[in-house]
């Protein structure tokens, strides 16, 4: 049995082209969220399942990373991930290629190379990460800002 469990669901009506569903978290934050063929494929209005994706590691990488840094004796005062998650042709279908990270801090008795090597840690141990390892490219960027208290 699972030490954590999570439900989301999701439901849909429709072709694929002219139809349209909904997404829901078991913790209400999303209910009943709108994604169509237009918001995955197009600029519609709604969600997709890219979107939560991206969301999903941008959120998870950010928490393992400060772990790390905390562990390290580096509390961050300031971490903000920017996840982009793009998709290609397939087969007759589509893939998720390639998760980009894009990640600044602001992190006292830090250097940039120890920021770097930090989040290159984190990008390898995230849960998410993990998931995806072997399937998707997940590629990282940092930047480390200087912090307000330092």
């Amino acid at each position: 049995m699972a030490d954590i469990a999570r439900k989301a669901n999701a439901q849909w009506s429709g072709d694929v082209m002219k139809g349209q569903g909904t997404v829901s978290t078991g913790s209400g934050v999303l209910q009943n969220v709108q994604y169509s063929f237009k918001t995955r494929f197009e600029n519609g209005v709604g969600t997709n399942p890219e979107e939560l994706l991206a969301a999903s590691h941008a959120g998870c990488f950010t928490m393992q990373l400060s772990a790390l840094l905390t562990q390290a004796g580096h509390a961050p005062e300031d971490l903000r991930t920017d996840a982009t998650c793009e998709m290609v042709r397939e087969g007759a279908g589509f893939k998720v290629s390639t998760i980009r990270l894009k990640v600044s801090g602001k992190v006292s008795g830090m250097d940039q190379a120890g920021f770097e090597g930090m989040v290159a840690q984190a990008a390898q141990v995230c849960p998410i990460s993990q998931v995806m390892k072997g399937n998707v490219e997940i590629t990282h960027e940092a930047t480390l800002e200087q912090p307000v208290n330092s």
